[in-house]
């Protein structure tokens, strides 16, 4: 493979998208996306990642010291960012569903009640990232927040919301893809 700088990916910028499982996904990278993808609005600059994690079974045979076969026997994926707009959507985001109610006053204040054991919502979810006039979606149809959430609120910086997506597989349909308009994918 020859060397091209061009092919550098630097995510100038980046949103993050939620929206109902089931709802459609963008069918190329560039197209806005349907009213029912709602942007999680402002992150850290440093906090998004998408990861995967494959995990392998290995068989031994006395003739010989190396594995004789690996099975791959799961795959796992997951997206992380930290949230820097405090909302009623983000709070639901974050602690995997639950309920926001008007409390009245007067004035009025509102109440959020995480999930009960059990009702975490699934979600479906697209990360885009702009590299110049490179395009970059990573469209995931179901996942679901699985982890503990620990929120920070200190005094010489911003407080976070700490979204931990888990991608959720199912037998239909691939349970992530990468969409892009990128000119170096077409030599693949």
């Amino acid at each position: 493979m020859a060397v091209n700088r061009s092919r550098i990916l630097v995510a100038q910028m980046a949103r993050v998208y939620l929206a109902p499982v089931g709802t459609a996904a963008p069918a190329d990278p560039v197209v806005a996306p349907a009213s029912d993808w709602v942007e999680v609005g402002l992150f850290t600059p440093d906090s998004l990642a998408f990861n995967t994690d494959l995990n392998f079974e290995e068989v031994t045979s006395h003739q010989s010291d190396y594995p004789t076969r690996r099975m791959q026997t799961s795959a796992s994926a997951t997206i992380e960012v930290d949230l820097q707009e405090f909302s009623a959507a983000n709070l639901k985001a974050v602690y995997g569903g639950g309920t926001v109610t008007t409390v009245t006053g007067p004035p009025a204040y509102y109440k959020y009640s995480p999930p009960a054991v059990g009702g975490r919502t699934q979600t479906a979810a697209m990360i885009e990232v702009i590299d110049g006039s490179k395009h970059y979606r990573i469209l995931v149809p179901i996942a679901e927040q699985n982890d503990g959430v620990e929120l920070k609120l200190e005094k010489a910086s911003e407080g976070t919301l700490p979204l931990r997506l888990a991608v959720v597989g199912s037998d239909v349909g691939d349970p992530w893809q990468i969409l892009t308009d990128d000119p170096s994918f077409a030599a693949a």
